[in-house]
């Protein structure tokens, strides 16, 4: 019983189709076969477009997979650039195929050639009315170009500083340190400045009592520098041993002694914590106080003046 149920659903099916078919064929004026073929050849467009996506992203795979040493915790320059060869590849990719998917759909029923000539006309008058998008478009293309900078990397721009998270020949994407996303048009990219390209700096400065003896504050500071640098665990981070540079201010509260710690791209900011913490405990161990901002009054008494209770 189900099976001749099953059968009889089938065979409405088939009898609906039909007449779908039989309605389009009447009312394009079209014969079954023309028909058939115009429907084998869109089927074809498509699976090539479909067959097309998957080759850019198995393009865009193995870019990624090529560059990656494995290691989780850092990326290499290499891996900055192949991420983002693959973001671009991937998304102009996708834009191409289904473009032509959409072309080639249409010339099956219409000749699209005076159609895209027109089109051309069109894109050069709307172009006029979209500069902004123009200027996007270029400004990325040099941006990749020129090599400014890549997914990975530590940039501010347009008063936003983050982690670049994707790039397109239109749009750059940032993650602040708050987890905010911060998509910004490359038009507006007038300055861009790249805080993980090659190496990075971090600058601490530390403020001591104006009552300390100078020269042997120095020297504690060169120590633990030395002791820092020297660490096993934090060697792969830093690109030699910190420098303490000399007093680098005289505060209204404090003597202020700069150091500056070159890293690896990117580690600037995890390596002054830790001299941070390294310098605070020593300072704590050698008795050498960090001051906190701190005011005197003078309070004048003028002669026969009476003073309030």
């Amino acid at each position: 019983m189900p099976s001749l149920l099953v059968l009889q659903a089938a065979t409405d099916l088939l009898a609906d189709s039909t007449g779908v078919v039989d309605t389009i064929t009447r009312a394009f004026d079209l014969s079954s076969g023309v028909l058939l073929g115009l429907t084998i050849r869109f089927v074809f467009i498509w699976v090539v477009v479909w067959i097309a996506n998957r080759i850019v992203r198995l393009v865009a795979r193995r870019i990624v997979k090529s560059v990656d040493d494995g290691n989780e915790d850092r990326l290499t320059s290499a891996e900055k650039r192949g991420q983002t060869a693959a973001q671009l590849i991937q998304s102009v990719g996708q834009v191409a195929t289904f473009t032509f998917g959409v072309l080639a759909t249409l010339n099956l029923m219409i000749d699209i050639g005076p159609i895209l000539a027109g089109a051309g006309i069109l894109g050069l008058a709307i172009s006029f009315g979209a500069q902004s998008l123009v200027k996007d478009i270029i400004s990325g293309f040099f941006i990749l170009l020129e090599d400014q900078f890549v997914v990975g990397d530590v940039i501010e721009a347009a008063g936003r500083t983050g982690t670049v998270e994707r790039m397109t020949l239109r749009m750059v994407t940032l993650r602040d340190l708050r987890g905010i996303v911060h998509m910004i048009p490359n038009g507006q990219l007038d300055t861009v400045s790249n805080l993980t390209r090659s190496w990075s700096r971090a600058v601490v400065d530390i403020g001591v009592s104006y009552g300390v003896d100078l020269d042997a504050t120095l020297a504690i500071f060169k120590d633990e520098a030395k002791q820092f640098g020297e660490e096993k665990s934090w060697q792969d981070r830093l690109m030699g041993p910190p420098e303490v540079v000399g007093v680098d201010e005289l505060a209204d509260s404090a003597v202020v002694i700069r150091t500056m710690v070159r890293t690896e791209p990117g580690r600037q900011w995890e390596c002054a914590r830790e001299y941070r913490r390294r310098i605070k405990n020593r300072l704590d161990l050698e008795g050498i106080e960090i001051p906190f901002p701190q005011r005197t009054v003078h309070i004048r008494q003028v002669a026969g003046a009476e003073v309030p209770e």
